[in-house]
């Protein structure tokens, strides 16, 4: 609903205090300013610095709310009522001067008695901080970013006198997809700059305003690489799983992926290059940047983080070593900190709408809360295993191209290796200038170093998670597994 409908109904219903929560304090005053002189009412408008005036008179506002005060902006809201009409006083980044009791009381009065003159107190401020005593007399609106038709409206005007700035088709629907999130000033300023650097709307340009966004709030970072899946061996199921949920134009919405496994598997890589094989930015979220020092700050920074990655849709959200960040649910010696984390987040999960897709990594699932697995929170749950002897037999070919080695030349023994081993095989032969079976003595495999950890994970996700490289459930037991063996009646030969 347009903030003109909301604010329509309220106002009809005599609720006095309206917040308006903004981040285009100008756009939602010229919202509201349209709306009061079609609907007949009387509007006045203060801001610390410009103080009161009153929209559309042609005499002065009264002479004590002529300046920056804004007690005297209050107390002129009598004044400035209409006999049989309505008045609203819009008072812009109000949160500001509402640490003062003379303010706060002064706000109640007369919102207590606006019922009776019609006089209705709006702010507008990027920032919901009521005082305790005005809660319940206050109502909070929100006001919109732009929706596509709205940013396909400002490219196009933008590129009014060179229609070939702007692009067709799929290419335009990308630039409105980038640009989603964006504030009407921003995304006028991101289109400008790209007209101006290429001569054309372009999403890469939108993207590096967002990443300087990002910065700014501090909780999350904008994956920047290259990487593809062509650059990681194996997990043919995972990747083909995750293409097909993210195929554009699906009216369903995926949720997203929890990946469990061996360390050096590929889970962060596969994370990192699913946005680019995708054409969705990879947002990374660090669980441990959210905590904050005042009670109260880490809940608001989970808020503030999510309602980005809500904004910047349609995008890839990757969480890191989920178990690590998560630690504390259950209130061990956090006083319940991490659990409101934990609960905020899987809230979030079961009802966001944004086209957002979490990838979250995890080594042990035996540390995450079981309320994660539940269903409809992600579309599954897969273990990746360490690598076959064909997915050995691709990343060896991938990573001995890359480091321009000779792919001729003997190769180490490999079972049980993972692909993050194999390349650093490979890059030590490499760096050293030596062959693969000698770089091979500076690799210690994680199956040799963690094999009780490697066994309990195994055994574990056999039955309850779905395998990476192969379609099915995953089991440590199937036909031709490297590592298993039968138990013969005669104890000689076992």
């Amino acid at each position: 609903m347009r903030l003109a409908e909301q604010l329509r109904d309220y106002v009809n219903a005599a609720f006095t205090g309206l917040w308006i929560h903004t981040q285009e304090p100008d756009e939602a005053e010229r919202e509201i300013l349209e709306h009061s002189r079609s609907a007949g009412w009387t509007t006045a408008v203060w801001d610390i610095a410009r103080g009161l005036h009153v929209v559309g008179a042609t005499g002065s506002p009264p002479a004590e709310a002529t300046g920056g005060d804004p007690l005297a902006a209050l107390r002129a809201l009598r004044s400035l009522a209409q006999p049989s009409g309505t008045t609203l006083l819009l008072l812009h980044n109000f949160h500001r001067f509402l640490n003062s009791p003379e303010i706060v009381q002064t706000v109640f009065t007369e919102l207590v008695s606006g019922k009776e003159r019609r006089t209705f107190i709006v702010v507008l401020s990027p920032a919901v901080q009521i005082p305790l005593e005005l809660e319940k007399v206050f109502v909070v609106l929100e006001h919109a970013l732009p929706d596509r038709a709205q940013l396909e409206r400002i490219a196009t005007e933008l590129a009014a006198d060179n229609p070939s700035d702007l692009p067709t088709g799929e290419d335009f629907q990308r630039v409105l997809d980038a640009a989603a999130g964006l504030t009407r000033y921003e995304a006028e300023g991101a289109f400008a700059l790209s007209i101006t650097r290429h001569n054309l709307i372009r999403p890469d340009t939108i993207w590096e305003l967002k990443s300087q966004m990002l910065k700014k709030s501090g909780l999350l970072t904008l994956h920047q690489g290259q990487e593809r899946f062509g650059d990681l061996g194996g997990l043919a199921h995972l990747k083909d799983f995750c293409q097909r949920v993210l195929q554009p134009g699906k009216s369903v919405k995926p949720r997203g992926v929890l990946l469990l496994g061996v360390p050096g598997t590929g889970k962060s890589a596969f994370a990192k290059a699913l946005g680019n094989e995708t054409g969705r930015p990879t947002l990374a979220l660090d669980v441990g940047s959210l905590y904050g020092s005042l009670v109260g700050a880490t809940e608001q920074n989970v808020r503030q983080a999510l309602r980005i990655v809500d904004a910047m849709s349609p995008a890839v959200l990757f969480v890191d070593e989920l178990e690590k960040a998560l630690s504390g649910v259950g209130g061990n010696g956090d006083s319940g900190v991490s659990t409101r984390l934990f609960g905020t987040l899987l809230t979030w999960m079961a009802d966001h709408e944004s086209d957002v897709f979490v990838v979250a990594t995890a080594n042990d699932i035996s540390k995450l809360p079981p309320e994660l697995t539940r269903a409809e929170r992600l579309d599954g749950i897969f273990f990746l295993d360490l690598p076959g002897p064909h997915d050995r037999q691709s990343i060896w070919e991938m990573y001995l191209s890359s480091f321009g080695l000779p792919a001729k030349q003997p190769r180490p023994a490999d079972e049980g290796w993972t692909g993050a081993e194999v390349r650093s095989c490979c890059r030590l032969a490499a760096l050293l200038g030596v062959t693969l079976v000698e770089a091979a003595q500076n690799v210690v495999p994680v199956s040799r170093t963690a094999s009780e950890a490697v066994d309990r994970l195994r055994t574990w996700a056999t039955g309850r998670c779905l395998a990476a490289d192969q379609s099915g459930i995953y089991s440590r037991q199937a036909p031709g597994a490297k590592g298993s063996r039968s138990v013969r009646r005669d104890p000689s030969v076992n």
